[in-house]
C-alpha cells in the first residue's frame, strides 16, 4: 500500500472516530393511544382493575442503540378511574391509599435498559409513590418503530408490565386478603416531539 493511500485511510478513520454519535431524540406520549392500567386480586374471587387517565413523560430514544435510551413518566394520581366513583374517591382521598392531597404524583425514572430478546428489553428504574422509592423492572416489548401512517410522526409502540408490592409503598390496607401484588400494564405509542 502506498504511503499516500495509508495516510488517506488513516485520515478517513480519524474523521469517523471524531464524528459524534447520533443524539437521542425526544418522544412524548400520544394520549389517545396510551394507557396505564393496574390490577390486583380481590379476595381471590376476581381480578379488579383501574387505570390512570392523566400522565406525561419523555423517552429519549437512541433508536440504533435502545439500551442507551432513557425514559421518565409522571402520573397524576387523582386521575385514577376504576369505573366506580365511590371507589375512585376512596383511592384518591384515603391516607391508606393514594392520599393525593399530600402525594399528587407518582414518578418513574429509568436507570438502565438491557436487551433480553428480539425486541424485548428489561427497563429498570426507580418508582416513587407517596415519597417511597423502590426499584422496579418493566418487562418491555417494542412492537414497532416507524412513521405513523396517519400523523406521519416517527412513532414507537410498546407494551410493558411489572409487579409491585403495595405494602412496600405504604398502601397495604387489607393485605393480604386483598392482594398485595399489583400488576401494572402499560401499552403506549410515543411520537417524536420534533414531528408534532
Amino acid at each position: 500500500m502506498s504511503p499516500h493511500l495509508v495516510r488517506a485511510s488513516a485520515s478517513a478513520a480519524l474523521i469517523m472516530i471524531a464524528q459524534p454519535a447520533l443524539a437521542a431524540e425526544a418522544y412524548v406520549f400520544d394520549p389517545a393511544h396510551s394507557n396505564i392500567h393496574f390490577e390486583w386480586s380481590h379476595f381471590g374471587f376476581s381480578t379488579s382493575s383501574a387505570e390512570f387517565e392523566e400522565f406525561s413523560g419523555t423517552l429519549m430514544l437512541e433508536e440504533n442503540e435502545i439500551p442507551a435510551s432513557e425514559v421518565s413518566v409522571t402520573i397524576d394520581m387523582s386521575s385514577v378511574d376504576s369505573g366506580f366513583e365511590t371507589f375512585n374517591d376512596d383511592l384518591t382521598d384515603r391516607v391508606e391509599w393514594f392520599n393525593v392531597e399530600q402525594y399528587p404524583q407518582a414518578v418513574f425514572e429509568s436507570t438502565g435498559i438491557v436487551q433480553v430478546g428480539d425486541g424485548r428489553y428489561e427497563v429498570t428504574g426507580e418508582l416513587t409513590l407517596k415519597d417511597v422509592t423502590r426499584e422496579v423492572v418493566l418487562d418491555t416489548t417494542i412492537n414497532r418503530i416507524a412513521e405513523h401512517p396517519v400523523s406521519k410522526a416517527r412513532t414507537i409502540g410498546f407494551d410493558a408490565t411489572t409487579t409491585v408490592s403495595r405494602t412496600a409503598f405504604d398502601m397495604g390496607r387489607y393485605a393480604p386478603a386483598i392482594g398485595d401484588e399489583v400488576t401494572i400494564r402499560i401499552s403506549a405509542e410515543m411520537q417524536r416531539r420534533s414531528d408534532l
